[in-house]
């Protein structure tokens, strides 16, 4: 399976011109289709996003959650002692209930930037788009 430019830069959560510049420097290996388009092969493209996965975030070393969501604030619901944040992480939604009191000790309001962290032990896979 191969990838082309735009299906890359949606998978790793980046831009398309990222993902170009990531090719020119050779960071990312990239061959050309029948087309003359960029491509890049699927297992390329793991060991790539493993790499990238697997660099150092500041936030990993204080917890044993490994997944986290760097987004935007989009919306807060807050009731007496309730919350509920929205955070737009890329293309994925991230909805949280939290106690008010940690929303405000947060800081957090609609703009700013959050970081979901997610631990999980029950995560469902779906098979992506066949092509």
């Amino acid at each position: 399976m191969t990838y082309r430019i735009g299906e890359a830069a949606e998978l790793l959560g980046v831009s398309a011109d990222t993902v170009r510049r990531w090719i020119d420097a050779g960071r990312l290996p990239a061959g050309r289709d029948d087309h003359g388009h960029r491509s890049i092969g699927g297992a390329d493209l793991a060991a790539f996003a493993r790499q990238l996965a697997d660099e150092p975030d500041p936030g990993t070393a204080r917890s044993s959650a490994r997944n986290r969501l760097r987004g935007i604030v989009t919306a807060i619901a807050r009731d007496t002692v309730m919350a509920q944040v929205d955070i737009q992480a890329g293309p994925f939604r991230v909805v949280s209930l939290m106690s008010r009191e940690a929303v405000d000790e947060l800081g957090l309001e609609v703009g700013s930037t959050a970081v979901a962290v997610i631990k999980s032990t029950t995560v469902v896979v779906e098979r992506g788009d066949d092509r």
